[in-house]
């Protein structure tokens, strides 16, 4: 089923298939499914051509992340964060939660509201993307966003990443939230965001050893030559799920 949604998805949002930035995002994606134990399934990683901060996940492994949240990025370690999370969702089944909920209900949701929220305003631009209410992926309660974070520290720290990168990036976030707002816009109506995720995360990394924090990485080249190389891409079009 999972894959079926990711197969609409993929033919309805601008995914880049450059293959340098395909193959980097594979990687880092693949080095922290890897630790999840969820072997059995077929993990798929996409960046999507839209300048909005976003990212979600859709059952059975397939995660995306705009562009924006990448070129927002101070660093790899906060890009592998948000890459955890997204995983935690797959992992403590939130998905397949929220689309029991949402049997028998007509949500009538788009893809283009997970990407940017103002193109829901746009009811041809809605007919066009519509893949049967997959966007319900996108929205999470508290708890599970709680969840997902808490899991993605443990994936990227077993991965050997610095799991401080997940309330460095949220930092970032609620700076942007305060100077532009629309560019974040997507971000927080699909994922609740409050100054306390910040400090849950922060107390479950002081659980960890000094020693184990210093010995894993939170920048590389590679991932410098992989957020030049996008940035070098032409720019990504607004509302981009037209």
């Amino acid at each position: 089923m999972g894959a079926q949604y990711a197969q609409q998805i993929n033919s309805q949002l601008p995914i880049i298939t450059d293959p340098e930035i395909s193959r980097y995002i594979n990687v880092i994606g693949d080095s922290i499914a890897r630790v999840t134990g969820r072997t059995d399934l077929d993990w798929q990683f996409y960046v999507v051509n839209a300048p909005e901060v976003n990212a979600f996940a859709v059952p059975g492994g397939f995660i995306y992340v705009n562009r924006g949240l990448i070129e927002r990025a101070q660093n790899m370690s906060q890009v592998a964060g948000v890459l955890g999370h997204e995983i935690g969702h797959v992992t403590k089944r939130h998905s397949i939660d929220q689309m029991q909920k949402a049997q028998g209900a007509n949500i009538g949701l788009t893809i283009g509201c997970i990407l940017a929220p103002a193109v829901c305003n746009n009811q041809a631009a809605g007919a066009l993307i519509n893949v049967g209410g997959s966007a319900v992926f996108a929205r999470f309660s508290r708890q599970d966003e709680s969840e997902a974070d808490a899991e993605g520290v443990r994936y990227v720290t077993r991965a050997g990443i610095d799991p401080r990168g997940i309330p460095g990036m949220f930092r970032v976030l609620l700076e942007e939230r305060q100077s532009r707002p629309a560019g974040v816009e997507a971000w927080f109506s699909t994922h609740p965001m409050e100054e306390d995720r910040i400090s849950k995360t922060e107390a479950q990394i002081a659980q960890i050893s000094p020693a184990v924090l210093q010995s894993l990485s939170r920048d590389s080249q590679n991932f410098r030559a992989f957020q030049n190389r996008l940035k070098s891409l032409p720019a990504a079009p607004r509302q981009a799920a037209r």
